[in-house]
C-alpha cells in the first residue's frame, strides 16, 4: 500500500469518520474536537503559518491526520503546537505516522522555532522521542518539545 500526505484546506470534504470512531474507542476525544472546532470556526488551522495535513492511501482512504497551530499556551508566535495527531491502528508501525510527522516538521521549521505537544500515552511518548522530540514536562501543558536551531 502506498501513502500520500495532503494538505487539508477544508476538513468538511474529508471522510474521517473511522478516525473519529477509533480514537473515541481508545478514549481520545481530540479527533472529535478537531471536527467540532473546524465546524464552529474555533480552529481551522488558518492562522499564519498553521497547517492541517492528512495521509491517504492509494485508494483515497484517510488513515491519519494532524496539524500545527500557533501555540495557544505561548506568548511567542514562533512557538507551534502539534495538534490533533492521530493514526489509524491498522496502519501504525508502517511509517505512516513518521511520514505525517516529518511533513508537519518540515512545514513548521520554516515558520516556528519550536514545536510543543502534550501526551500521556507511553506509545506516543516513544513515537515523539523517535521523531526527535525531547521529553520536557516543565510546563503543565507540554510533555515534549522539538527545537529548531534556527528557522530555515
Amino acid at each position: 500500500m502506498e501513502y500520500f500526505v495532503e494538505r487539508v484546506n477544508d476538513l468538511n470534504v474529508l471522510d474521517i469518520g473511522q478516525l473519529v470512531q477509533e480514537s473515541e474507542k481508545e478514549g481520545y476525544r481530540f479527533v472529535t474536537r478537531l471536527v467540532s472546532e473546524f465546524q464552529d470556526g474555533t480552529n481551522t488551522f488558518s492562522k499564519p503559518d498553521e497547517a492541517l495535513f492528512c495521509v491517504v492511501n492509494n485508494e483515497g482512504k484517510v488513515v491519519a491526520i494532524g496539524g500545527i497551530n500557533q501555540s495557544p499556551f505561548a506568548q511567542d508566535a514562533e512557538v507551534a503546537r502539534l495538534r490533533r495527531f492521530y493514526v489509524l491502528d491498522e496502519v501504525r508501525r508502517q511509517g505512516v505516522g513518521t511520514l505525517l510527522q516529518q511533513t508537519i516538521v518540515d512545514h513548521a521549521k520554516n515558520h516556528f522555532k519550536e514545536i510543543t505537544v502534550r501526551t500521556d500515552s507511553a506509545k506516543a511518548d516513544a513515537f515523539y522521542r523517535a521523531c526527535g522530540f525531547e521529553f520536557d514536562d516543565s510546563a503543565s501543558e507540554t510533555t515534549h518539545i522539538l527545537r529548531f536551531d534556527s528557522k530555515e
